[in-house]
């Protein structure tokens, strides 16, 4: 082989462009999302939107650190974290925080994300939930095993786009107004008891794990290519999916807003938007609704034990190779659990409350970790934060600590009211 050859294969990234991105805005984009947005536009109209618009600058400024500190210093957060604490007590302290909040709660959101797939397939389907459910979770099991980056990535980025332009077209349906949804977008503010809800809003989008899983996805993708390249590459299908996942969300709330809210509708569920659309859709609503939340919930299913392997494999000091017999373990321990709660119909409430407390904890933590580390040059070099990066950072830390500190609260009961 001559070397010019040789380049070329040096610099071939491993999947596309838009791949690692696509896939962290796949896993935000879940039942839980697409329910939270849709509830939202109902009760709430566009006046929240902008609620959507900071989660999505929140997202982006901490995945690109992530994406900075995976290919500037060549680790995964796990990793990073655990060689930052020296101190074996504390040390074991964040493993069990990250178990707590993304081991067991990836797998309790791994039971719902199931079960809202295959309750949105039964909806057109006469077919037993038990066997929708098991044949969802063999093909995750069966994408995962294979351990292939480029496979999962593939599908992921399908199921995105099935989910961009289906409920872009219920929008074009809908029509509301621009005037008002251009408001709700850049005019923040907070009609009464919607705080909660806001901060839902933020929640489903600003998502612990993804943090773990984007710093090993860029490595991944990117292992090959010239780290410059790279991180040029990695930033704009970071700005680009993350908001394009944005804009999903923010489709559903319009659609919500349009068909709801304007008529003095409410809604609890995605089948109550569905049922509003059928004077315009006809039977195709069911149809359109079924396969926008099929695709959200499989890829939240799909991601979710993938995240909580690379985030623990890490936490562990082990290899977060996706065919490593103790990456493999992580993911089919979330998603067996997955699956008992789906198939049992177990409401594992418990084990949600647990991971929300977790997460109000971690999330915070993970927010400071990033941005003390991407200060240190001795870890990422000349990748190390700017001055912009770091005002931006250090606003989305100080906002982060106070959303965490209200969830802690809200669960404590320590709210008043």
């Amino acid at each position: 082989m001559n070397p010019s050859s040789t380049n070329t294969v040096k610099k071939k990234r491993t999947g596309a462009l838009f791949g690692p991105g696509l896939m962290i805005a796949a896993s935000f984009i879940g039942p839980g999302t697409i329910t939270t947005a849709i509830v939202t536009g109902a009760d709430f109209g566009f006046t929240l939107a902008w609620s959507v618009l900071f989660s999505i600058i929140a997202t982006l400024v901490l995945q690109e650190m992530s994406v900075r500190l995976g290919l500037g210093a060549g680790l995964g957060l796990g990793e990073a974290m655990r060689r930052a604490l020296e101190n074996p007590v504390l040390r074991t302290l964040m493993i069990v925080l990250v178990v707590a909040a993304i081991g067991i709660g990836g797998a309790a959101y791994a039971g719902g994300d199931t079960t809202g797939t295959s309750l949105a397939v039964s909806a057109v389907a006469p077919v037993d939930l038990r066997i929708i459910v098991g044949a969802i979770i063999i093909a995750i099991f069966a994408l995962l095993i294979t351990g292939s980056y480029k496979i999962i990535e593939r599908v992921l980025m399908v199921m995105v786009v099935i989910l961009a332009v289906l409920f872009v077209i219920t929008v074009f349906v809908v029509q509301p107004p621009i005037g008002d949804i251009l408001k709700g977008i850049f005019v923040p503010s907070m009609p009464p008891g919607s705080a909660l809800t806001a901060i839902a809003l933020i929640g489903t989008t600003v998502v612990p794990y993804n943090v773990f899983l984007h710093a090993s996805l860029v490595q991944e993708n990117w292992a090959n290519v010239p780290k410059e390249t790279a991180l040029k590459e990695a930033r704009i299908d970071t700005v680009a999916s993350i908001s394009f996942g944005g804009l999903i969300t923010l489709a559903v709330m319009a659609t919500s807003f349009g068909a709801l809210f304007m008529h003095g509708m409410s809604a609890e569920t995605a089948e109550d938007l569905a049922v509003s659309l059928e004077p315009l859709l006809g039977e195709a609503a069911t149809w359109v609704f079924a396969l926008g939340l099929f695709a959200a919930g499989f890829t939240s299913a799909l991601t979710g034990p993938l995240g909580a392997a690379y985030a623990i494999t890490g936490m562990l000091g082990k290899s977060t190779d996706m065919k490593s017999p103790l990456f493999r373990a992580v993911w089919i321990a979330v998603l067996a659990v997955g699956a008992i709660i789906a198939l049992t119909g177990f409401e594992p409430i418990q084990l949600i409350v647990i991971a929300q407390a977790a997460n109000g904890l971690l999330l915070p933590i993970i927010a400071i970790f990033l941005l003390v580390t991407m200060n240190s040059k001795k870890v990422v070099g000349e990748h190390a934060n700017g001055v912009w990066a770091n005002i931006f950072g250090g606003a989305v830390t100080l906002i982060v600590i106070g959303i965490g500190s209200y969830q802690l609260a809200d669960l404590l009961g320590l709210l008043p009211g």
